[in-house]
């Protein structure tokens, strides 16, 4: 689960104190934005704690395409129809509406978050926005429907130009903190590499 959030990266906007309206409208200006990630999970009963790298395209028109790079390869495809997950030496996992309706409601929630669509996301959690100057902002998402009730204890996410940090807290006392970084707006469309990815 701990992907389905992973998709916010792409919120942007100016330094001046905003709303989460004006987010919402200021990120709908960026049809693509390309970052690399860096993740660390802390996970109970275990010392060391887990990390990952890799890099992300997040499309307004064709969904978000979430690329793990180390300590080994994993790609993450989400669209409005379908999720693939894909490991190196196996085959694609692929999850539609269809064969796991329970899974799939996850979608219409990274669509929300992809969106900055405040609206859909308060019908699953509590927001918390704040303005805390010179252009940085936090928000606390806490949830209050069942079944991301009892996943998530709490996400937070801060940022300034562009989302930086997300913290990620569950119910079984794991953590999981990703930062985004060297976040690209250009070329505004994809390239003919990454649209291959989207149509496979």
């Amino acid at each position: 689960m701990r992907f389905l959030i992973l998709f916010i990266g792409l919120v942007t906007f100016a330094a001046q104190a905003v709303t989460l309206d004006e987010l919402q409208q200021r990120f709908s200006q960026q049809p693509v934005l390309r970052a690399d990630f860096s993740q660390q999970r802390s996970v109970s009963g275990m010392e060391q704690k887990l990390n990952s790298a890799g890099n992300l395209v997040i499309s307004r028109n064709d969904g978000l395409w979430w690329q793990q790079q180390k300590p080994f390869a994993l790609s993450l495809l989400l669209t409005n129809s379908r999720m693939v997950q894909t490991m190196a030496g196996q085959a694609p996992q692929v999850v539609t509406a269809q064969n796991n309706p329970q899974m799939f409601q996850f979608n219409s929630l990274l669509t929300a978050l992809f969106h900055a669509d405040h609206r859909a996301l308060e019908q699953n959690f509590k927001l918390d926005f704040s303005d805390r100057g010179q252009g940085n902002w936090t928000l606390v998402l806490t949830p209050k429907s069942s079944p991301l009730n009892r996943l998530f204890r709490q996400i937070g996410l801060k940022g300034q130009t562009f989302l930086e940090n997300i913290d990620i807290q569950d119910m079984q006392g794991d953590s999981t903190q990703i930062r985004f970084f060297n976040q690209r707006t250009e070329p505004k469309t994809l390239t003919d590499a990454e649209k291959q990815h989207f149509s496979s």
